[in-house]
């Protein structure tokens, strides 16, 4: 019975609400191209997809559940001309159709007879009219956001690239994935979008996978990692790294896409990331000193973001436990706010607590030499104990840090910049030279006495110390380091 006074409603409404309200409840069942352990289906509160995109020529087809934040975003149920066609809807298994690329866009030439030219064109005509007064609707009830989202995106910096209504921006889109849904990144679809809309500017590195290039997406810089094709291993694997769930950290480099481009002579394989002028830590240090609180700063940042890499966050959207396997100052990037951010993850290895196992890259790159642990010099780690990866990070690390500290200007006396052993091997030394300093000599790079003078590089001292120990079992943990230099800099009122 319905409450007097109120108008009864139609059956048929009461019918709908029932059964919207039973879709609530057990959510929005579609058809899922990628989900083959759970029979092709998945479940979702927002709304089944399908898409279809152009890639190296041929039509490659995605059909699955975007979430209830996906769908917010509104990245995802709009198509790009000659590129994408994607669709959205709200009924179970309503995805369970193939979408095609307009004709014009299709690399074969076909010959149609009069139907099919009738058929091709009034179904357009058809769709554009609909589309029209789509777009008349949502200009009436949302004006101001879509002005927003009309904006050229190249004359603008990236936090004003608005992606939402609510006004968010690429950055922020990123950080919601990471921290709700999967956790791990944009979708591949987006990726992809945003790959091949960054504009190239100038080479700001060089190394043995290919070359690190500053680019421009929606007027904001962002940093181009580009791998040969004949290192796609190392590609595929930073990227899978980067994209693993709950790795976003402040103090490791942004993932933003990976995408592979492919101009009909080569294939170009690229990553791009969040860009940071100040260059590597490496850089940095050879053309600035640093003061003690800058010097804390620096350390503490670094053994964050190790820490947080080594840390296995439990749970169903956890994260495993990573060792990076080849850190040093080259690898390390300085952010404008003067702390770092850890990057080239291409040789980390990941922990499965669940199977005990270690995931560990075909990779015929083992490090740099001059930054690796003992056991990795004498070939003496234990490959099948993740604990043991670790340990040859900490190692690094004490490393790393004795450069930070050389350059920490004291009562006006501070050490020109040098590499580790730099007194002691040549500038590209050997696994055989390392090994006879490192192992059969059992030498340290010099620790000064003037550092006792000073709490901090006394601190910092000690700890280099414990880091380097032969044993890797006795050498500190990421996170009691970063305990340590917390605690310092309160003691010691550095502004961090």
């Amino acid at each position: 019975m319905l409450t007097s006074g109120l108008s009864p409603l139609p059956r048929a409404t009461v019918l709908l609400l029932l059964l919207g309200a039973a879709t609530f409840c057990t959510g929005l069942k579609c058809v899922c191209l990628m989900c083959e352990s759970t029979n092709y289906t998945c479940q979702t509160e927002g709304a089944c997809w399908t898409s279809v995109m152009l890639t190296n020529g041929r039509e490659e087809v995605i059909k699955s559940c975007i979430s209830l934040l996906e769908l917010k975003a509104q990245v995802y149920c709009h198509s790009s001309n000659n590129i994408t066609r994607t669709e959205c809807c709200h009924s179970d298994f309503c995805n369970n159709r193939t979408l095609h690329l307009p004709a014009a866009v299709s690399t074969s030439p076909s010959h149609f007879g009069h139907v099919e030219l009738w058929v091709m064109v009034t179904i357009p005509i058809c769709v554009l009219a609909i589309a029209i007064m789509l777009t008349v609707y949502t200009c009436q009830r949302r004006y101001g956001a879509y002005k927003r989202t009309r904006r050229q995106c190249i004359e603008e910096p990236l936090t004003e690239c608005n992606l939402d209504p609510d006004g968010k921006c690429l950055k922020d889109l990123i950080y919601d994935m990471s921290t709700s849904g999967s956790g791990s990144g944009l979708p591949l679809l987006v990726q992809r979008t945003i790959a091949r809309t960054v504009i190239i500017q100038d080479v700001v590195g060089k190394g043995r996978f290919g070359e690190v290039w500053r680019g421009k997406w929606c007027g904001e810089d962002v940093a181009v990692k580009i791998f040969s094709s004949r290192d796609e291993r190392s590609w595929f694997r930073e990227a899978e790294i980067y994209q693993t769930v709950m790795l976003r950290h402040e103090n490791i480099l942004g993932f933003i896409a990976a995408d592979n481009k492919d101009n009909g002579t080569w294939t170009q394989l690229w990553l791009v990331s969040e860009y940071h002028d100040q260059g590597s830590l490496y850089d940095y240090l050879n053309r600035s000193t640093v003061t003690i609180g800058g010097m804390m700063k620096l350390a503490l940042s670094v053994v964050s973001g190790l820490a947080h890499l080594h840390m296995e966050i439990v749970g169903t959207r956890g994260k495993p436990a990573i060792a990076h396997r080849d850190l040093k100052s080259k690898n390390i990037l300085v952010k404008k706010n003067e702390t770092c951010a850890i990057a080239d993850l291409g040789l980390a290895v990941k922990h499965d607590s669940i199977t005990n196992t270690i995931d560990i890259p075909q990779n015929p790159r083992v490090g740099t030499k001059r930054y690796m642990a003992p056991e990795l010099l004498d070939d003496s780690i234990n490959m099948q104990h993740f604990e043991s990866f670790k340990c040859a990070d900490i190692y690094s690390l004490g490393l790393v840090y004795w450069e930070i500290a050389r350059r920490c200007s004291v009562g006006g006396v501070v050490d020109e910049y040098q590499l580790p052993y730099y007194d002691m091997v040549p500038s590209d030394p050997s696994l055989e030279d390392m090994r006879k300093v490192v192992c059969d000599q059992k030498l340290r790079p010099n620790i000064p006495n003037q550092w006792q003078s000073f709490e901090a590089l006394r601190v910092m001292g000690r700890i280099m110390r414990e880091c380097w120990y032969a044993n890797g079992k006795a050498r500190l943990t990421a996170l009691r380091i970063k305990k340590t230099l917390s605690q310092l800099c309160v003691e010691e009122d550095f502004k961090l």
